[in-house]
């Protein structure tokens, strides 16, 4: 089932999400359901709180950016092959310079600003079989696992953009959080709550 996606404005976007069990009520629809909704909005990333769920889980899938040719073949086959869930994730450690990218999200959209990340990540999980794993990663997979986990610790890329930046798409923002925006997927505005 395709689910509303959470609109800039909205207080779980925010909120610093909490830790899940095994045991958390139909966790496997929950997934599909997630997978079902990122892809419906061509997305790359989607995290809990962006479907109204304060909870620490989030999936990535880099395959749309296997297309580009920016990156070398073997760069190419390793987005298209990246599929992860990520279950009460922790990144333990961040290295190498800060580099920038045009990032975008589903919660805000239209808006792309370059953000600056670190290249590589080593972040503990568990799977969604609840098996934990430590694992490095590095270049563009390790910069979407920081954005959606930016999700499950309430912030969002806007946060690190400059005071200018901030200023200069404040508009924009407020226009998204009152719905005056055209979007091609399912949103959820934040005044539209009562509405659901």
């Amino acid at each position: 089932m395709i689910l509303p996606i959470v609109a800039y404005g909205d207080p779980v976007l925010k909120k610093k999400a909490s830790s899940i069990t095994k045991d958390y009520p139909k966790f496997d629809e929950l997934l599909e359901n997630m997978f079902e909704t990122m892809y419906n909005a061509f997305g790359v990333g989607l995290a809990a709180p962006q479907i109204g769920l304060p909870i620490r889980l989030f999936l990535v899938d880099t395959s749309p950016f296997a297309e580009d040719e920016d990156f070398t073949e073997e760069e190419q086959l390793e987005l298209k092959e990246f599929k992860r869930v990520f279950i009460n994730a922790k990144i333990i450690k961040q290295e190498g310079d800060e580099w920038a990218f045009n990032e975008g999200c589903l919660s805000i959209p239209d808006v792309r600003e370059d953000v600056y990340r670190k290249p590589k990540i080593t972040i503990e999980y568990l799977d969604e079989s609840f098996k934990k794993h430590t694992e490095v990663f590095e270049g563009l997979i390790a910069r979407v696992i920081q954005h959606e986990y930016d999700h499950i610790e309430g912030i969002l890329f806007t946060d690190k953009l400059s005071s200018l930046k901030k200023r200069l798409i404040k508009g924009r923002l407020i226009n998204i959080s009152k719905g005056k925006i055209k979007v091609d997927y399912r949103m959820r505005f934040p005044d539209q709550k009562k509405r659901r």
